[in-house]
């Protein structure tokens, strides 16, 4: 069985750690690709190609920077392209495509595959185009200030982070969006030779897809969305709300299965955690580790998606930590962690809040949505390392526009809503669900692949409501 993408793309970027869009000409400004060679360490027989474009796409005539194509040719008669991207942001799509080649065996017999390693996320993330050359710092994801000075010191804190990174390429840190590399997929579109765009974006990289249906909509032929989010909501405080909910229905999950498993004092138990983490931290045996309730409730999340192989253990850690000692919730990789990595592009796609009074608000009511989650795991939480930034906000959510053809959704528990309420207004679209955990459907699923497969090949999607 092939790995799942997450562990793929976990494994390749351990060493790095991880308005509406301006409007740009029709036609890309990349210049010819590159004459097509072994790639480097290939094993595989896969081809790689240079494609030069420009740093910043509203100065087509400005300075240039250097995608690394990877190319896996077609083994029947080519009948066209499927353009790759696996996500992360930063994920290696030739170092992550020469990891999986099985993958692509059923589709290659029609189509080429093509990926590339996407702009900015260079050597120390495996890939092959030009780098931002800063330290790719991970850090704990901030609490909520409490107070206006407690507000400014977060801000100052996140501006120190980003300002040590941004000013290593000033331009290319502030040209790092889900829309820039939405415009650099259009410039690899035309160097292919101009077909309409056959495109698989898996996890983060379904944000590059939407980009660019918003920005491109008469060239996509076909594009898959697979195990991605919604950043195409109308309504953003609205769809921090969907989040918020559907991390809520993990853990009742849990708690349904507890109904029948021994362990129906586990939910009574999780509140009264809760409730005490939230007056002080609970300590731990690891020297000066101690979690707040946003921890545990972030750490219980990543159990509870591990579905009932995950369960037995997230029971024990809330029965001991109800006992005062949260040390079964300490991850094996390190109790920095929840962290996370310098969101150079995050922070530019995602809305960040201006101050207190909002940030408490919007916290405040996903608590009420959600009193066993709070606002944990949701892009409330996960911006707050954003607050401060050097760099607007250019590639924010918005609507998918009038025109599109339809187009095809996946994923396992929750990732299927919030793809689908992506699709919403794209007439005809379906998402394939799957009822269980897990993160994407393409390379674990073979039902889902199959349909993708199809769809990317013959344009026939599934019926609506198709489960695998």
């Amino acid at each position: 069985m092939s790995k799942s993408l997450a562990t793929v793309v976990a494994t390749l970027l351990a060493v790095g750690g991880p308005s509406a869009a301006a409007a740009i000409p029709a036609a890309a400004s990349g210049t010819p690709l590159q004459e097509w060679r072994t790639c480097p360490g290939d094993k595989i027989g896969m081809e790689c190609a240079d494609l030069q474009v420009p740093v910043d796409w509203q100065k087509p005539g400005g300075r240039k920077i250097t995608l690394k194509l990877g190319r896996l040719k077609a083994t029947g008669t080519s009948e066209g392209s499927v353009l790759v991207a696996y996500g992360g942001p930063g994920g290696p799509g030739i170092a992550i495509t020469q990891s999986v080649p099985g993958w692509w065996t059923g589709l290659r017999e029609r189509m080429d595959i093509v990926t590339w390693d996407t702009r900015g996320y260079g050597e120390q993330f495996r890939g092959l185009s030009t780098g931002l050359p800063c330290a790719w710092t991970r850090v704990p994801v901030p609490d909520v200030p409490e107070d206006d000075a407690d507000f400014g010191r977060l801000s100052d804190t996140n501006r120190g982070y980003a300002e040590a990174c941004r000013l290593k390429d000033p331009e290319l840190f502030a040209h790092m969006t889900s829309a820039d590399q939405a415009r650099d997929m259009e410039a690899i579109r035309e160097a292919l030779g101009g077909g309409r765009l056959n495109y698989y974006g898996a996890s983060y990289a379904g944000f590059y897809g939407q980009a660019y249906a918003r920005l491109f909509p008469g060239q996509v032929r076909t594009m898959v969305l697979d195990g991605t989010w919604n950043h195409s909501a109308a309504d953003w405080p609205r769809e921090l709300e969907e989040m918020a909910r559907s991390n809520e229905e993990f853990m009742r999950r849990v708690f349904t299965w507890c109904a029948a498993n021994d362990c129906r004092d586990v939910p009574g138990l999780w509140r009264k955690v809760i409730d005490r983490a939230e007056r002080a931290p609970i300590p731990t045996t690891t020297p000066d580790v101690a979690y707040k309730a946003r921890d545990l409730q972030s750490f219980a999340l990543a159990m509870a998606r591990q579905g009932t192989p995950g369960w037995p253990s997230l029971v024990r850690a809330i029965r001991k930590a109800a006992e005062g000692d949260a040390s079964d919730f300490v991850p094996a990789r390190g109790s920095r962690y929840p962290d996370q990595a310098t969101g150079v592009t995050e922070c530019a796609d995602w809305p960040r809040y201006a101050g207190l009074k909002e940030l408490t608000a919007a916290t405040d009511r996903l608590r009420r949505i959600a009193p066993l989650t709070g606002s944990a795991n949701t892009m409330a939480s996960a911006t707050l390392s954003c607050i401060g930034w050097p760099v607007p906000v250019t590639n924010p959510p918005a609507p998918l526009p009038a025109g599109l053809p339809p187009i095809l959704g996946a994923g396992a528990w929750g990732e299927s809503d919030a793809v689908q309420r992506a699709l919403a207004l794209v007439p005809g679209s379906v998402t394939i669900r799957h009822d269980g955990p897990g993160h994407t459907l393409y390379g674990d699923n073979p039902c889902a692949r199959e349909r993708i497969d199809r769809y990317l090949t013959d344009r026939t999607l599934p019926p609506p409501g198709t489960a695998c």
